[in-house]
């Protein structure tokens, strides 16, 4: 049995959110074709995820021991270290991510859970382990000019690959605020992508 965590960073409910409406396609193809994993569903805004303090930073970065996996500034770390596999969904904003999402990857970035320092650098501790980053972008950011300024999947990719995780898969809406677009065609073919996608992920 796997463990999905699937991480929502979006205040708006699914019906409204066009995001959110290709990830929960992707996560019940998924459940389908694999109904033996544990799928773990954090809303980021549900659990109102607050930016770190100096008492907070202090207590992440500290020893890490058996009593540590009982403090519950660490549990973000702890629980995205013990998942497989990683949904993560969330619009671009901005040209970058939620700021919700910033401040959930600062609780889980942590010294020793994620990541290691070595002789020759930082070690990500995730390995073996797969990401999906699924979001709807308002511009077309797939070609340049404009995905030079596209740095919500920059940060994304390079985030998880900091930490191990290099096995990465996206899937993107784009264009869904240009005037004329066709909304529901563009949402349309990103579900059936995660469809498809869910089958092999």
């Amino acid at each position: 049995m796997k463990t999905i965590l699937y991480v929502k960073a979006n205040p708006k409910p699914n019906e409204l959110s066009r995001t959110f409406q290709i990830s929960e396609k992707f996560i019940e193809s998924y459940s389908k074709k694999n109904p033996q994993d544990k799928i773990i569903t954090l809303d980021l805004y549900k659990e109102n995820i607050n930016f770190l303090t100096i008492e907070s930073i202090q207590q992440i970065f500290g020893p890490k021991d058996e009593s540590s996996k009982n403090n519950p500034l660490l549990s973000y770390a702890y629980t995205f270290a013990k998942a497989d596999k990683y949904v993560i969904a969330a619009p671009l904003w901005n040209l970058g991510v939620p700021s919700i999402l910033k401040a959930y990857f600062d609780y889980i970035t942590v010294k020793d859970i994620s990541f290691k320092y070595t002789a020759e650098g930082p070690v990500g501790l995730l390995k073996n382990k797969s990401a999906l980053y699924v979001s709807a972008r308002g511009g077309k950011y797939d070609t340049e000019p404009m995905s030079n300024f596209e740095f919500g999947e920059r940060y994304i990719k390079t985030i998880l690959n900091f930490l191990g995780v290099v096995n990465y898969s996206a899937i993107f809406a784009d264009g869904v605020d240009i005037m004329g677009a066709d909304i529901k065609q563009i949402i349309n073919t990103a579900v059936e992508k995660a469809a498809k996608l869910a089958e092999i992920f």
